[in-house]
């Protein structure tokens, strides 16, 4: 065992002690994550936001940001890459008690190198399973992906879960953009036997998402729209401008 750790540790694989914790699938052996709960979370806070990691009972912790946001050189994913124990202790105090995560939202992007979004990935399972592990928290898989190409590898080890989430900030305004993600929807909905998708959603206007969503509800799959302080800020704008 000594000379196993010994071993992690000259080479740069203190992530296996994540990994080894679930199997790998696929072409790219993507750690599998397991999701199959029945209560979710009622407020979604941005990882930037740690003043509200316990707005409520049942907060979920949202990477929804910037890459450069949560994926610096002093992020979580390199923390437990080279084991820097100073940073992973202060990771351990800021998620203390938190219940519930989405998984990192890397951005995965059409034009930069294959490889690249493949790790992306790969990074956000490992997050996950620190999460899981070492604070105790449930990992909700966050599904992004730029084209049918990145779609098999990010759907990949997701089989066995029955909910997952995903971002619609972007996606519904924008008619290109809500046709790819109507694209994307029925992807994850005809390859994943899902029963429930927690939407990080900052529109206003609820109907207009789950109209955009209705593959997945004709399905019979439900949508689940936590609060978040963008989907506050602008349901309370668009009364104002429904009164004016």
């Amino acid at each position: 065992m000594k000379q196993n750790q010994n071993l992690m540790k000259l080479l740069n694989l203190h992530y296996l002690k994540y990994a080894n914790k679930t199997v790998s699938c696929g072409e790219f052996d993507m750690p599998a994550l397991y999701c199959n709960i029945d209560t979710y979370p009622d407020y979604i806070a941005l990882y930037s936001n740690v003043k509200d990691y316990h707005k409520t009972e049942r907060t979920a912790i949202s990477f929804y940001q910037f890459d450069s946001v949560f994926d610096g050189k002093n992020g979580l994913f390199w923390a437990i890459y080279f084991d820097d124990k100073v940073r992973l202790e202060y990771f351990k105090e800021r998620f203390k008690g938190v219940k519930y995560i989405i998984t990192p939202d890397y951005s995965i992007l059409g034009d930069i190198h294959n490889v690249e979004n493949i790790h992306r990935i790969f990074r956000a399972r490992i997050v996950a399973i620190w999460f899981i592990v070492e604070i105790g928290a449930i990992a909700i898989p966050n599904i992004s992906f730029s084209d049918s190409k990145t779609a098999e590898k990010a759907l990949s080890g997701l089989e066995e879960s029955s909910v997952i989430a995903i971002s619609t900030k972007g996606h519904i305004q924008d008619p290109a953009e809500r046709d790819r993600l109507r694209e994307n929807i029925k992807l994850i909905v005809d390859n994943l036997n899902l029963k429930t998708i927690i939407l990080y959603d900052v529109c206003g206007n609820e109907d207009e998402t789950r109209s955009v969503l209705s593959y997945a509800t004709d399905k019979g799959i439900e949508l689940i729209i936590p609060s978040n302080s963008l989907k506050d800020r602008n349901i309370v704008l668009r009364r104002k401008g429904d009164a004016a």
